[in-house]
């Protein structure tokens, strides 16, 4: 029976649009916890125990508010699921603190990961291009990797499979348009007839493990972060990154900064505005900007 609602739930769900990978893998996997019990339907105590396997707080939180959720819409058809209490665990979520790249270091690690094996092979090629173009476009490394041949336009990237399923055109400058047609020109001559932009060596769609390994791989080779106490590089700091410079260098003035804030959440595919306002903790400049405009409202009277 809990199999069959979690089965329903999914169904219903995924015919309104949402993808939840992450809520199937929870769902069934408190459901072979639950099923090892004896139970067929949702034991408050039970999900709470089963939550408690997560790593971390926030984890637990997030596991048992998927449980929960599944219970609020189960509900009304299957009124014996029990609803576990919401206030169990703590759900705030600290975001990891950005690694800001600088200009020198995005260089050495296209130049380093040109140095990659097997010599004479497309992977030197393919993720040297990869990660020049995550540092020129500031687009998600999941985006990069879903290109298909056929979204290199005269335009620009078509981004199709997008976080938020959003489609949107990615401009580029002539340089990385350059650095592109001449990834192209091996990527066209060696790979096969799948068609994704960046494809491993057998010629598939490149893992999101193979991506991330090979770029901790370069780092260490050129021994990244330098400072002690920085935080170690993730491939999503090729993003934050795009997105501090392009504050920095954003027009002065609040009213311009506001459009220019407006453009930077479009161009970056995010769903809400307060998504980009978090790189302003990034910026140092403009976070003193707006410390100076709030003091002189507060103590000055300043609009």
């Amino acid at each position: 029976m809990l199999k069959r609602d979690v089965n329903t739930y999914l169904d219903v769900r995924r015919a309104a649009g949402f993808q939840l990978h992450s809520v199937e893998y929870y769902l069934r996997d408190f459901t072979r916890f639950a099923l090892a019990r004896g139970e067929t339907h949702v034991v408050a105590q039970t999900a709470i125990a089963w939550a408690m396997q997560g790593v971390s707080n926030a984890q637990r939180h997030n596991r048992l508010m998927t449980v929960i959720r599944f219970v609020r819409f189960m509900r009304v058809e299957a009124p014996h699921h029990e609803l576990p209490p919401d206030k169990v665990f703590c759900g705030r979520r600290e975001r990891p603190t950005p690694y800001i790249f600088r200009e020198e270091e995005m260089q050495r690690i296209v130049a380093r990961a040109r140095q990659l094996g097997p010599a004479g092979s497309l992977r030197p090629e393919t993720y040297s291009t990869l990660f020049g173009l995550l540092a020129a476009t500031g687009m998600r490394t999941s985006e990069a990797r879903a290109l298909h041949l056929a979204d290199v336009t005269t335009d620009g990237l078509r981004i199709r499979e997008s976080k938020f399923k959003k489609s949107r055109l990615v401009p580029l400058h002539d340089t990385t348009r350059a650095m592109l047609a001449s990834y192209l020109t091996w990527r066209c001559r060696q790979a096969g007839a799948d068609p994704h932009l960046f494809v491993s060596l057998r010629g598939s769609k490149l893992s999101r493990t193979a991506v991330a390994e090979t770029f901790q791989h370069v780092l260490n080779a050129l021994g990244i972060p330098e400072t002690p106490g920085r935080p170690r590089p993730r491939l999503m700091d090729f993003r934050h990154t795009f997105a501090v410079r392009a504050l920095e260098r954003c027009p002065e003035g609040r009213h311009h900064v506001g459009r220019h804030i407006l453009a930077l959440t479009t161009y970056m595919g995010h769903a809400k505005v307060e998504s980009t306002y978090w790189y302003f903790e990034s910026t140092p400049e403009l976070m003193a900007d707006i410390a100076q405009c709030t003091e002189a409202f507060v103590y000055g009277g300043g609009q």
